[in-house]
């Protein structure tokens, strides 16, 4: 599979996640069976996701133009066009991305493409558990819920 990271060929229809106004954007797609990657163009206003990490899986970024604004676990800042930033597995890794420029921005996220895997969304308190590629192949719970070991199991 190819890709042009600064042509207008390619864009996909967006399936997933549903439109949201302050995160639309569009994408191009690359995905193997273990590595996985998209072109991300966010429009000025717009984010990427809500502020998340994954755990079982390894995030790259790479600025491809424009200059989105990070938060990170450390802060905020502005990247530049060139930057590249790897977020580890876990809370480490925190990441979202917003374009507070006048302009569009463009940028590659790479990641393994590992299932079973999990994200947490931290402002929410929301977890993510994704076992195969199919959008109905994952579930979102708050993290308060928790289950005992035997709930739900019958007794003999």
């Amino acid at each position: 599979m190819e890709m042009n990271l600064l042509d207008d060929d390619g864009w996909l229809e967006r399936t997933w996640p549903p439109e949201r106004p302050g995160y639309l954007w569009r994408r191009k797609r690359v995905a193997g069976e273990h590595l996985g990657a998209g072109l991300i163009e966010l429009p000025p206003g717009q984010s990427t996701f809500p502020y998340h990490y994954e755990l079982g899986n390894d995030e790259l970024l790479v600025v491809v133009s424009g200059k989105p604004t990070l938060r990170a676990p450390d802060g905020e800042r502005e990247l530049e066009p060139g930057d590249c930033i790897l977020f580890p597995s876990g809370p480490g890794g925190a990441h979202k991305l917003t374009n507070r420029s006048d302009s569009l921005v463009r940028v590659l996220l790479v990641s393994n493409f590992a299932l079973p895997r999990a994200a947490v969304q931290v402002d929410s308190g929301k977890m993510m558990v994704r076992w195969g590629s199919g959008r109905d192949e994952r579930r979102w719970f708050f993290l308060g819920e928790d289950a005992d070991y035997w709930d739900g199991e019958a007794t003999e």
